[in-house]
């Protein structure tokens, strides 16, 4: 980890902090403890090719190589893979370089409502959606030129009208097992107004669901992922580790959005506590054909960010009442710092509660009481997991697949 961070530090025998790009260190860390496997979480040491230097050393990691994050860190390489071996769930899209503006301007012209998206990574804050983010096509044009300039290259898809929804399947080279789908929050104000962000929270339901989620829905996006993993066995290696699918259902069915070649955040947040058995023993062993067995459980997951998120965040000290987090509440320290025996905020989401019950609005109370054990000029959705908006996603569906 780059920074001391108190969460983690309570979970360690040992750590380490320095330059998570840095493989030579991870390296010499893992072989100082004698280390079983590594999991690589962020998707920047991906892009980097620490997993294949960790790899090249003779370390099990349980995280895809550099060629295989692709289907993350490159949008191009993840498109084209698609359209190449005819996995249709994709939307209508064009990538256009440096020079090509003129096309460009007709393509958006064409759809009208797009969305705009560069290509490499850019934290889950870089995509930007006429009707939402932008007014109108003038304003994509103007966004997408942007892009160009910066990075000589841009992804304009059609805008997609539906709900999103996340699938995250554990993969040990031979086999996948899927995860409960989770529904994140982007949008950094309530009723999913405002910029985007990395996710304000996110909520799981009972028996691997979500209320507006049909059973045709869930076996098409599961069915999409495993032919991914099929293509790159093929023709780039053993995908071992997390694959994330970020999908939305719409009136025509289901399409991807995008993908992790890690775990979400905040989706993990709602999965991992639900697993029942040894998931990273699961993947080391090859036995994921036979899935993984998880609580039949709701979750809802609330991010507490510093006042001002993301535009103009301020940081602050934190204050954390730990006792008061039991077992269907958890908390996760998240882009914070320990400096002088004080937990303080950097410029990024700080600090995640969850709550876990036998319903989604059972779980959204005791997400919401649990923020009162964090103190600090920090915000939140409160709206995350609450009926009137799981409501609103359900009616929503029904009108746009009558």
């Amino acid at each position: 980890m780059s920074a001391k961070n108190p969460g983690i530090v309570k979970l360690c025998r040992e750590y380490k902090t320095g330059n998570i790009l840095d493989a030579e260190s991870a390296v010499h860390f893992a072989r100082t403890m004698n280390a079983d496997a590594v999991i690589i979480g962020p998707e920047a040491p991906l892009e980097t090719g620490v997993s294949d230097k960790i790899l090249e050393n003779g370390i099990v990691c349980l995280s895809p190589t550099k060629s295989l994050a692709r289907i993350e860190t490159n949008k191009e390489f993840a498109r084209n893979l698609m359209k190449e071996h005819n996995i249709r769930a994709y939307p209508k899209f064009e990538i256009f370089k440096k020079g090509e503006n003129a096309e460009m301007f007709k393509f958006i012209d064409n759809l009208q409502d797009v969305a705009v998206k560069p290509v490499g990574l850019t934290g889950g804050k870089g995509v930007r959606v006429t009707g939402k983010q932008l007014n109108n096509a003038k304003e994509a044009k103007k966004y997408a030129g942007e892009i160009l300039e910066k990075d000589r290259i841009v992804l304009i898809e059609e805008k997609l009208e539906g709900e999103e929804f996340t699938l995250q399947v554990f993969c040990d080279g031979e086999n996948l097992a899927p995860s409960p789908l989770v529904q994140d929050h982007k949008s950094a104000y309530e009723n999913d107004v405002g910029p985007n962000t990395g996710g304000m929270g996110s909520y799981s339901d009972k028996n691997f669901m979500l209320p507006f989620v049909t059973q045709t829905d869930y076996e098409d996006a599961l069915g999409n992922l495993k032919k991914v993993i099929n293509v790159l066995k093929k023709d780039y290696g053993r995908y071992i580790g997390i694959l994330y699918g970020q999908f939305i259902a719409t009136k025509d069915g289901v399409r991807i959005i995008e993908f992790n070649a890690r775990l979400g955040d905040p989706e993990a947040m709602n999965v991992l506590p639900l697993i029942k058995e040894d998931w990273i023993e699961k993947i080391l062993d090859k036995k994921l054909s036979s899935g993984l067995k998880f609580e039949n459980r709701a979750s809802v997951c609330k991010y507490l960010v510093p006042a001002g998120y993301p535009e103009n965040p301020v940081q602050t000290e934190i204050f954390v009442d730990d006792s008061k987090f039991k077992d269907n509440s958890k908390i996760y320290y998240a882009s914070v710092y320990e400096e002088g025996g004080k937990i303080l905020s950097t410029h990024s989401r700080a600090i995640a509660v969850l709550g876990i019950a036998d319903t989604i609005e059972e779980a959204e109370k005791i997400a919401e009481n649990s923020t009162k054990f964090v103190k600090g000029n920090l915000e939140h959705r409160k709206d995350i997991g609450t009926r009137e908006l799981i409501n609103k996603r359900i009616e929503f569906m029904k009108k746009i697949r009558k």
